[in-house]
């Protein structure tokens, strides 16, 4: 097509100049020298290797280049031919034509495969939260998507608001608002990745107000590794609502324990070990023992963390031990084979009705398998041994919490008489994501369309972040003299049906009730299940000390004396080998000082403030 239009372009340059739809063209050769110098200077500057969808400033430069390239090669070539009959003005014209047809026809041939070809393809509109970059960089990938595209773009800076990006208008909240009610778009992008959670709560609180979408995109990190396409959006992840704005760790208290050193972890295919494992990575110590029961999740601990250190270049040697930490001879024996200096003990039951309904297990492995792997490791002259405890072990209602606390006594007493190995414990409440949490949980029921089931309305729980969590349980033991429980300062507590009515909202759905039976989602009250409690403390006693972290504490608890301890394991040993689940309900009742089995713990302390969840202002 090219070929072809530089002829009629040289004819319309001669046209303008002589005003004449038949001008004299007294030097016919031009007509064909155009063509012929003109397309190798375009092949040269790279002109025709944009594609036409995608075609940027990049174009509008080669074009500029090759056209005045062009103008001056013809010019020159007439000179030269002596071709006086041609005007000079006749080739300023024909560049200025030239320009206006390459770069135009391929801008509108693009216009025509977004617009026109995109809708056959019946593309969601969506409006984009942020015009900063990421907000641009998704407007232009979203223009050539099948899927999607981008009706508008809303940003709270007045100096952006009335701009175009990429031909996309950049409104207020109030265009948002107007649009939403006019059905004018199907979601909302988050493109706001550097704001602060408490801004992106913010935001996020007002979106609900719309019951639109929330949605957010990959990473433009993972679009580029291939872990993700533009077009796989995913819902506003609730744990970037629920977790604080990170507290920097402290470095030197982070590597204190880990790096250069030999390091095994317990349970290291759960939710908690293998964050613990990864985070133990990054901080390079020579060598990282995982140690698991489940082959699967030892399997795919080990894959990751292998790989991780080949792509990472990092100098660690991970190497997969199978076992049970009930066996004490086996973590002897692991300890001085691998000269373990630091052991992070996170093999744990933590289902809490599982565990309610199979105490004896919940004993064998919690309470025993402590025992074991704690004495294993004093005998194997581990330096460091850190307890992953829960706040379910703070004046208990269930077998699990109990055990828990159980464990921790066990390390008190070891702490008491051990010269050689500083044992740790530290306490924290939930984790966002871990297996068992209520967060995928709601999402699943969410996405086959209900019932959302939440326990009780009044459940209150304490949240942190997987990431958050491991960092400062590695900082909590650094900081450890022996005996020591740390806690975690979980910020507030969030009440479940919030965080269930949250979940709906960003989902663009809206929840079932009297108030709007049209609604899409119910929430459904199962009843509190055995051993649950209405809501979770982390202190047992009303003392505690800061630490060197902002965010660790140090409870002051009681604890047994070795030999009660001792007088206690043995009579839980007895009770498992009569296999009597009444017998261990009746010690943990004699040994875990506040253990109330079967109730609810119904009244919550006074100091308590839950947390506001984006839109429960009112609930």
């Amino acid at each position: 097509m090219d070929i072809l239009a530089m002829p009629v372009l040289v004819w319309g340059a001669y046209a303008l100049r002589y005003s004449d739809f038949a001008p004299p063209i007294k030097d016919p050769w031009i007509l064909l020298a155009a063509p012929a110098i003109t397309i190798p200077i375009l092949f040269v500057s790279g002109f025709y290797k944009s594609v036409v969808r995608y075609l940027g400033a990049e174009v509008a430069w080669s074009v500029l280049y090759a056209i005045g390239a062009s103008m001056l090669a013809l010019a020159a070539t007439s000179y030269m031919a002596q071709a006086i009959e041609v005007p000079r003005s006749v080739f300023v014209i024909w560049g200025a034509l030239a320009l206006l047809y390459l770069a135009g026809s391929r801008f509108l041939v693009r216009r025509f495969l977004l617009s026109v070809l995109g809708s056959a393809y019946d593309r969601q509109p969506v409006a984009i939260f942020g015009a900063g970059d990421a907000g641009a960089q998704l407007v232009a990938g979203l223009r050539s998507s099948a899927e999607f595209f981008p009706a508008l773009v809303v940003d709270d800076s007045p100096s952006k608001q009335g701009a175009l990006i990429a031909g996309v208008p950049v409104v207020d909240r109030a265009g948002l608002e107007k649009a939403a009610r006019r059905e004018r778009v199907s979601a909302v992008l988050l493109a706001v990745p550097s704001v602060s959670r408490a801004r992106k709560m913010e935001i996020v609180r007002w979106l609900e107000t719309l019951n639109v979408r929330v949605q957010t995109v990959p990473t433009f990190n993972d679009m580029a590794s291939g872990r993700a396409r533009l077009e796989e959006l995913r819902d506003v992840a609730i744990e970037d609502l629920l977790g604080r704005d990170p507290v920097p760790p402290q470095q030197d208290i982070l590597h204190r324990c880990i790096s250069g050193k030999q390091v095994l972890v317990t349970g290291a295919g759960g939710s908690i070990g293998s964050e613990l494992c990864r985070q133990i990575m990054a901080l390079e110590p020579t060598r990282l023992v995982l140690f698991e029961q489940s082959e699967f999740s030892l399997y795919a601990i080990e894959r990751e963390l292998k790989d991780a250190a080949e792509t990472e270049e990092l100098p660690v040697q991970v190497v997969a031990e199978l076992g049970s930490v009930v066996n004490r001879d086996h973590i002897e024996r692991l300890c001085r084979h691998y000269g373990i200096d630091t052991v992070y003990h996170a093999a744990a039951y933590k289902h809490v009705p599982i565990v309610e309904e199979n105490p004896v297990a919940g004993v064998r492995n919690n309470i025993l398998g402590t025992l074991a792997t704690a004495q294993g490791a004093e005998a194997a002259g581990v330096q460091h041994f850190i307890l992953v405890s829960t706040d379910k072990a703070v004046r208990p209602t269930n077998i699990m919490g109990a055990t828990k606390r159980f464990a921790e006594l066990v390390l008190q007493g070891m702490a008491e008489k051990s010269e050689k190995t500083i044992f740790t414990m530290v306490r924290f409440g939930n984790v966002l994501g871990s297996s068992g949490s209520v967060v995928p949980l709601f999402r699943e029921q969410i996405l086959k369309g209900g019932p959302v089931t939440v326990t009780h309305p009044d459940v209150i729980r304490y949240f942190m972040t997987i990431p958050e969590a491991s960092q400062l349980v590695i900082q909590a033991g650094a900081m450890g003299k022996g005996g020591e429980v740390f806690v975690l300062d979980m910020g507030e507590p969030v009440r479940i049906l919030d965080l269930a009515t949250t979940m709906i909202h960003l989902m663009g759905l809206t929840v079932q009730d009297d108030g709007n039976p049209d609604g899409d989602i119910a929430i459904a009250f199962t009843g509190l299940r055995p051993g649950e409690k209405l809501y979770e403390e982390l202190l047992i006693g009303e003392c505690s000390v800061h630490t060197e972290h902002e965010m660790i504490m140090q409870a002051s608890e009681e604890s047994l004396d070795w030999d009660e301890l001792q007088q206690a394991l043995t009579r839980f040993r007895e009770a498992l080998d009569a296999w009597d689940g009444d017998l261990i309900q009746e010690l943990l009742c004699l040994y875990v000082s506040g253990f109330q089995p079967g109730t609810s713990g119904d009244k919550a302390p006074e100091t308590l403030q839950t947390r506001v969840l984006p839109g429960m202002e009112k609930s």
